[in-house]
């Protein structure tokens, strides 16, 4: 169950970051983080630590099933 909720967090954390870049780099327009150049770096870095999550939640999954 930990495992899933780690793969859930984590996919829900890439997507943030994935809006958040896009936001940044002017793909998604209407907020106050268009065009912002701070969001241009700091939602790939979300987006990455979504991925370390999935990852984590996804190499306990397999050392459980061992």
């Amino acid at each position: 169950m930990k495992n899933r909720l780690l793969i859930a967090a984590g996919i829900a954390v890439i997507i943030i970051g994935a809006v958040f870049a896009l936001q940044g780099f002017g793909v998604i327009g209407g907020s106050a983080m268009s065009n912002n150049h701070t969001f241009e770096v700091v939602g790939p870095l979300v987006a990455l630590a979504g991925l370390a999550l999935a990852a984590l939640g996804l190499r306990q999954h397999g050392s459980a099933a061992q």
